[in-house]
Order: structure tokens, then sequence, then C-alpha cells
């Protein structure tokens, strides 16, 4: 605590500082650190900073026991500037006073202590005020923090719900979904449903998935990031590079899981090519959506990271025994 103290910045006053700038980023900043953090985590972490932080102040400081030994006053005011083990106590107007002595006769240490029981006169001196905390100070910093906390989440809740997926109307994600569902239909070669989590119950960040869907199964879900995304370029005719590509890749990817692809490797494979025709039917140029198609077998092994298993294989080539359409020179 007393090195905090020490600090020109408050530890809970840069804590407030790296959360507002985070906010900002996440809402102002790249599709990748929105989809890869979500931001409720951060609030908590940040509240329980702030708990932290409360708790501290309201435990205080541990006092610290006081030296009864003579103190560098007395010594000076009695002509010993020297640490001396030889002391003398005296009772004097019901205070103790040490008197220190070197090698005086017995006369000369009884002449000492008279000296001592004169009463000295009164110097005028500043006294000395211990700075007092008030014991609200900790928790009007606490609710301060709060406060902030909850304007950030005020802020990030009133931008999602005018620019997300949120803001559209629920007619308008009914029809969206229905699309989506018709393109995923296509490549189970079954009806199949595709829903977006909006309550993030089954994808996002903390299931590190864009996407889930079971092994030929009928149903998959996708983040509402990934719908919106798709949403975009179907109903509004907008392509925002790399978050499009990825949001077709991810529906293709889902629908072949549907099909009943269960090699994660392979289901990659198959998406990039498939999200070809998605992308073309969605409103993109032919050409347009192959360029986003090879951009994500590109950046697939960066994308997969430590998991291998979504790494496309080397057969996943023109001509190579993953390649869906044999016939053309063109791959994906």
């Amino acid at each position: 605590m007393d090195e905090c103290r020490n600090w020109p910045v408050s530890p809970a006053t840069i804590v407030r500082v790296a959360l507002v700038v985070f906010v900002l980023a996440w809402i102002f900043g790249p599709y990748e650190l929105r989809s890869a953090v979500p931001v409720l985590i951060v609030f908590l972490i940040a509240l329980g900073l702030e708990l932290n932080f409360l708790i501290g102040a309201l435990r205080g400081v541990r006092s610290q026991r006081p030296d009864r030994k003579p103190q560098k006053i007395d010594r000076e005011r009695y002509g010993y500037d020297a640490e001396t083990d030889d002391l003398v106590l005296v009772h004097r107007n019901g205070e103790e006073v040490w008197i220190p002595y070197s090698g005086e006769s017995a006369d000369e240490i009884e002449e000492l202590i008279a000296e001592a029981e004169i009463e000295p006169e009164e110097v005028d001196q500043p006294a000395f005020e211990p700075e007092r905390r008030s014991a609200f100070a900790p928790v009007r910093q606490f609710l301060s923090g709060v406060g902030i906390i909850g304007a950030l989440g005020l802020t990030v809740w009133f931008v999602e719900s005018r620019t997300g997926w949120d803001s559209l109307a629920g007619s308008t994600r009914l029809a969206a979904v229905e699309r989506f569902s018709v393109e995923a239909s296509r490549i189970a070669e079954k009806p199949v449903s595709i829903y977006c989590d909006e309550s993030r119950d089954f994808v996002g960040a903390v299931q590190h998935a864009d996407g889930v869907a079971e092994v030929g199964g009928e149903r998959a879900y996708l983040t509402p990031e990934i719908c919106h995304d798709l949403y975009r370029l179907a109903f509004e005719d907008e392509l925002r590079g790399s978050q499009t590509a990825r949001a077709i890749a991810v529906l293709a990817h889902e629908a072949w899981h549907l099909h009943g692809i269960r090699d994660e490797g392979t289901t990659e494979c198959y998406a990039v090519q498939s999200g070809v025709d998605i992308g073309r039917r969605l409103g993109l140029s032919e050409n347009r959506a192959r360029q986003l198609m090879r951009q994500q077998l590109a950046e697939n092994a960066l994308r997969a990271g430590g998991s291998v298993e979504y790494r496309v294989p080397p057969e996943c080539r023109d001509g190579g025994r993953l390649d869906l359409d044999a016939g053309s020179s063109r791959f994906p």
C-alpha cells in the first residue's frame, strides 16, 4: 500500500483509463477484436479490480508500533548525539524520560536526573496533525469507478443496439435467417435451419467459435456478428472485405457439418469452395467471390493457430482429392 501511495497516478486511475481506451477500441476498432474478446468479460474484470481497491483501502495501513527508545531530540537536548546503551529512566509529571549517560559518577548522574526533572521551557512548534482520510473516501472512489463502468456499458449497449444485429427489426432478422437456412440446405442436401445465437449460449468468444453445428444434424448456430455481416451482403449489398469473406466461410463450414462431414480440415476445404457459390448468390460477382475465398484459404493456417485440426490438408488444392470440381482449373 505504501508503494502505491508513492505512485504519481493511482492504480485505480490507470485501470479506469485503460478500460475507457479498450472500450473505445472495441467499439471503433477492427472486427477481430470484437469477435475475439467479449466486452462483458472486460467489464467484470474491471469491476473485480474496483472491489479489490475498495477492500484494500478499507483495511488501511497497519499501524506501526511506537518506538519507546530515546528519540533524536532527547539525545540532542541532553548532549548525546550518538547511540548509547546506558540509560536512566526518570518519571516527570507522569511521563517517562530517558536520560543517557556515559561513565559519569553517581553524583553526576544525580545532577543529570535533577536537570531532567526541571520542566523545560515550552518551545512553540507547529503541531503535527496526521492526515485524516474520511472513511467514506474509498467508498466514494469505488462508486466513481462503478459509475464509469456503468456509463461505458450503456455506451456499448447503445452502439450495439443501433449498429449491430440487434438493431434490426425482428421481421428483418427472421427473413435473414431464412435466407441463410436456404443456402445451408443447398450444401446439406436436406432442409436445415440456421440460428443466430443472440444469447451466445452456443457460440462466441467463450466457446472460441463463430459457428457450431451437430454433424449430420438439422440446425446450426452462428454469432450475431457473422449473421450481421451476411445480412449486410445479402440485403444491403455491403461488402466489408475479410469480414464478409469470413462470414460466408463460416456459414458454408457449418452447412458441411450438417451434411455429415466431421473432419474440421476437410470441412474447411469444402467450405471455401462452396463459399464461392454462396457469395455469388448473395450478391457478389464470381471473380470477387473467388478472390475472397482464396483469401480465406490463404489465412487458414494463421486463423487455425494452435488448432491443427482446422488446417486444410494438402489435398485441398486444384485437382486434389478434396477438389469438389475436378473438371475446373479454378480453385477454389
